[in-house]
């Protein structure tokens, strides 16, 4: 299948993720979401010649998109391990990184690969299709617990519980391959005046323990404080409250949950300075682009 950048539609709020990077043209700077590579041609016309970009993308798709520009380098990797890849290109310290997560237009658009409820397809929704753990695996090994547990915490379905019983009641007649069995078998859960909102919340669900999505956004997120110089600009778009939570919190003090130590007189150190406020599409931008509907941008700067 012929995939050009264009199947990866536009980036969500272009222009205001790359400006928050307050970009210095000998800079160096990462994109750890390269996809289309939208947001990295952006990055890279306000570099200087010596400026540069490193991106990362664990689908092999997006190998495709890659950038023909001596200060551009795609990294072939999850970016939760930005770090050590960054390493191997003797980088220790950045003065930028922008992410834009969830998954790409163009992982929506390809049916076979599962993500979108719109096709039948087998149950995959790999972002890295070297990955051994596929929709197909979740679904027909996990227990009923750890299926409850998944759609509660990654989709917050009141009705978890009920999902993987019937999961696993079904699959103990045959294996559950694909999402048209998948939607059989919870039809009863799916009343037809909300049934794509449901789907879109299982979906979700098993995407983001597919791909360990909130281990991987955490991991990023300890290490981008490592990595970004001071004064360096955090930059980071995300598409549910779950994602939104962490990083919200993170910029807030450094941590996932609990407060930070205070000291005698009750300050407490943050890593991160809020840079703006909260940065939401126009209504223009979602009518062009229906993915941008609940983008959410934050800003941070290391101190």
């Amino acid at each position: 299948m012929e995939h050009n950048e264009y199947e990866y539609h536009n980036p969500v709020l272009l222009k205001e993720t790359v400006n928050g990077l307050n970009i210095k043209p000998d800079g160096i700077y990462v994109d750890v979401t390269f996809g289309g590579g939208g947001h990295s041609k952006e990055i890279i016309r306000h570099l200087g010649p010596n400026g540069k970009l490193f991106a990362f993308d664990q689908d092999t798709d997006a190998l495709k998109n890659t950038i023909d520009d001596d200060r551009f380098t795609l990294i072939n990797e999850n970016f939760r391990f930005i770090k050590r890849f960054l390493r191997v290109y003797g980088i220790k310290q950045v003065d930028g990184i922008l992410g834009d997560f969830g998954v790409s237009s163009h992982q929506f658009d390809v049916a076979e690969r599962g993500f979108s409820t719109r096709f039948d397809a087998d149950l995959d929704m790999r972002m890295n299709q070297n990955n051994s753990l596929s929709a197909y695996e979740v679904i027909n090994d996990y227990d009923e617990a750890a299926l409850s547990k998944m759609f509660f915490s990654y989709g917050e379905l009141n009705n978890a519980r009920g999902l993987a019983a019937a999961i696993v009641t079904a699959r103990k007649e045959e294996p559950i391959k694909n999402s048209e069995q998948l939607k059989k078998i919870l039809s009863r859960f799916l009343p037809a005046h909300k049934s794509n909102k449901i789907l879109a919340q299982i979906y979700q669900a098993i995407r983001i323990e597919v791909n360990q999505e909130m281990d991987a956004l955490k991991e990023f997120l300890e290490q981008s404080l490592e990595i970004l110089k001071p004064g360096g600009r955090l930059s980071v778009i995300s598409y549910h409250s779950l994602e939104d939570r962490l990083v919200k919190r993170f910029i807030k003090n450094g941590m996932f949950e609990g407060e930070p130590e205070r000291d005698f007189f009750g300050r407490f150190e943050v890593p991160f300075e809020n840079i703006g406020k909260l940065i939401v599409p126009t209504d223009e931008e979602i009518k062009q682009n229906n993915r941008a509907r609940s983008a959410k941008l934050r800003i941070a700067e290391k101190k």
